[in-house]
């Protein structure tokens, strides 16, 4: 069940990368719902899913606090 959580979070995220703002929301309720093993994962996707978006990779220090 927790993976349909994950997948469903990246889901959510892909869909609002269109707006800093509203991704950053939607990632600090990814990390409050997440385990830390699905954490380490996203953390590692969003790497990914941000190195050609500089606009989204400001986000990442909400991982790093955590």
């Amino acid at each position: 069940m927790p993976r349909m959580i994950y997948d469903y979070t990246k889901s959510v995220l892909e869909r609002v990368s269109f707006d800093p703002l509203l991704f950053m929301k939607e990632l600090r309720k990814a990390i409050k719902n997440l385990l830390p093993y699905e954490l380490e994962q996203l953390t590692k996707w969003l790497r990914y899913f941000t190195s050609e978006k500089p606009e989204l990779q400001q986000c990442l220090i909400l991982i790093k606090d955590n």
